[in-house]
């Protein structure tokens, strides 16, 4: 069952309430843990006495906006006080919190969240196939704060990713700080194969699963029986995110990466290779210690040259206790900010291509729900990881659909739900525009609570 995770700002009486929300998920099945970090639900009981209470809850979940994207099953919400002053402006401030219920409604929370959990879970789950890391990159904090790599018996995965299928999941994505080193000292070579890949096999084998996808790997991960599996198992999804970093080597040395530039292009080809039409991303960190005006060059130029479908650029930022905060030669903050501004106009520019070349074509669309900037329409993802959004019935949630992509926007494909009728497909009409309806359903009887639709 889910687990769930309540933070509880302000008086007594907010605790006693607290306490109140976790008798009734526990009643329900729910496991309750100390740290958000293990949670599936993340719950913040708020209070608007004072200023500093309320922004400590808003800072508090302000930051988990990155875990929303890492874990999109998780629900988070607002309780209390403060969901009952602000109401409706905390999903449209915080567009990850999926709950906000006010203090006279504490009652309906256990309600609440589990059809959120439930509509969620209907669509893709994140399942953890291992702990930890042993890579030391010099930046990370990881292999200090999650210990050494530590992985799940293939047996135990496949359970768990079955009976997910069997309350209607059809998309999984397995998880792992290196993914693609699942199990290389725990678990036995069998036919040539790494741990990684008879687990992909296996679970390509469950009935009813639809889609699978790994994150986040690294490239000295991408041995040949991987980059095999990628060709030919049929549910793997046509999307790899791959790690760059930096396109120096003499950087990739000071980050401890394990990898040469002249690597990475050639197991970009590699995968390329593989799958036809498969999409790959990366992530990239600008101004690290060190990093010249030519070593940011190297790395512009050659992600010109890849065309990733998409990336994610970071400024480097000093962690304390990783070798590279006591490097020499940190990088001052506004050359950072240059680099990552010029990098992203060169990202934008290969993604918005990429979303382009989709113009003119039909794509299968795994339907998540509403539209996060018009809940008039519905969203979902193509196997190679793009955003699509048309419209069509809430009933489609959860389903699979093919979409008739009419035009890109940024980040964004935007099309027309194909209808089969007769073994042929008809347009179902999209062109109407709604743009006033709310995003949230409300409902104020006994006090306010909103949820977003």
């Amino acid at each position: 069952m889910p687990k769930f995770f309540i933070k509880t700002y302000g008086c007594q009486m907010n605790e006693r309430d607290s306490e109140q929300v976790a008798h009734s998920l526990i009643a329900r099945g729910y496991e309750r843990v100390a740290n958000e970090r293990e949670a599936d639900v993340v719950l913040l009981n708020t209070c608007s006495v004072r200023d500093m209470a309320d922004q400590k809850a808003l800072g508090k979940m302000g930051m988990m906006g990155r875990m929303a994207k890492e874990r999109p099953h998780m629900v988070f919400g607002f309780l209390g006080c403060m969901a009952q002053a602000r109401g409706e402006s905390l999903l449209k401030n915080l567009p990850h919190v999926d709950l906000v219920v006010g203090t006279q409604k504490f009652h309906h929370v256990a309600d609440y969240v589990q059809e959120l959990v439930a509509s969620k879970t209907a669509r893709s789950a994140i399942v953890s196939i291992m702990q930890g890391c042993n890579m030391h990159c010099t930046f990370c904090i990881v292999p200090q704060t999650r210990g050494a790599e530590r992985s799940r018996s293939i047996d135990e995965i496949v359970r768990e990713v079955r009976d997910l299928v069997a309350h209607g999941v059809k998309e999984v994505t397995l998880l792992g700080q290196i993914v693609n080193l699942y199990g290389r000292h725990e678990f036995p070579k069998r036919d040539g194969k790494t741990p990684f890949v008879q687990l992909l096999e296996a679970v390509n084998e469950i009935e009813g699963l639809e889609r699978l996808r790994f994150t986040s790997p690294h490239p000295i991960g991408f041995r040949n029986d991987l980059i095999d599996a990628i060709s030919h198992l049929p549910k793997l999804a046509e999307h790899v995110h791959l790690p760059l970093q930096s396109a120096s080597n003499r950087i990739l040395r000071a980050m401890h990466r394990a990898y040469t530039v002249e690597k990475y292009v050639d197991l970009v080809r590699r995968v390329r290779h593989a799958r036809e039409g498969i999409a790959i991303t990366t992530d990239i960190i600008v101004g690290f210690p060190g990093e010249t005006e030519e070593d940011y060059k190297q790395t512009r130029d050659l992600v010109e040259e890849l065309q990733f479908d998409n990336a994610f650029v970071f400024r480097y930022s000093q962690r304390r206790h990783t070798p590279a905060a006591e490097m020499p030669d940190q990088i001052d903050e506004h050359i950072k900010e240059e680099r990552n501004r010029d990098l992203l106009r060169v990202v934008d520019e290969a993604t918005r291509q990429s979303g382009e070349r989709l113009v003119g074509s039909n794509v299968r669309v795994l339907c998540e729900g509403p539209s996060k900037t018009n809940p008039t329409r519905l969203m979902g993802r193509t196997r190679t990881n793009k955003i699509v959004v048309f419209e069509g019935n809430e009933k489609l949630i959860g389903e699979t659909v093919d979409v008739h992509v009419q035009r890109a926007n940024g980040f964004s494909l935007y099309g027309t739900l194909l209808l089969k009728d007769h073994n042929t497909f008809k347009v179902a009409s999209a062109e109407r525009r709604v743009e006033n309806s709310p995003a949230i359903r409300r409902d104020e009887s006994a006090g306010p609570h909103y949820r977003r639709q």
